[in-house]
């Protein structure tokens, strides 16, 4: 195991043994909630994982190369900003689906754009969205966040290049 994950490991367990030591009761409330929680999250996870094991044991890795990887250039960028901004996936389970993907050929700058676009363009929410605070203020949030997504892409993709 990573010595890093090992620490924050400690990090929490030592935040969980201050915390029962001050209130057993609320801590005990916490980690309920906290289970309860796990649950109601674990089947949207394992059905993105199952979709994303599906997706690496099917496509073979050459082919996520060509589409969203580091060489396929503005089409790469496209291609991951438009499953983004379509897509409704939470961020736990969109981190560990990148990684997936940069582990079989996609481009850092590409899950970067993906990521952005996930997190900040919301094409299937964009009726409730709406509902609060109109159409024209949805798709001028939409669009800005949908164009910044390009330059966080961008900087991600020249800082690692450094």
């Amino acid at each position: 195991m990573d010595p890093s994950t090992l620490i924050l490991y400690g990090v929490v367990i030592g935040c969980l043994l201050i915390s029962f030591s001050k209130d057993r009761k609320k801590t005990r409330e916490v980690l309920i909630k906290a289970w309860k929680s796990f649950f109601m999250i674990l089947p949207a996870f394992l059905t993105v994982i199952f979709i994303m094991g599906f997706v690496v044991v099917f496509i073979p890795e050459k082919t996520i190369a060509v589409y969203i990887g580091e060489r396929s250039g503005f089409i790469g960028y496209l291609i991951s900003s438009l499953v983004g901004a379509i897509t409704l996936i939470p961020g736990f389970v969109a981190f560990p689906m990148a990684k997936m993907l940069l582990d079989n050929g996609a481009g850092i700058a590409q899950m970067a754009v993906f990521i952005s676009t996930l997190m900040m363009v919301g094409v299937v929410t964009a009726p409730l969205e709406a509902s609060f605070f109109g159409w024209k203020a949805t798709i001028g949030r939409n669009l800005i966040a949908y164009f910044y997504s390009f330059v966080v892409g961008y900087v991600v993709w020249m800082v690692v290049r450094i």
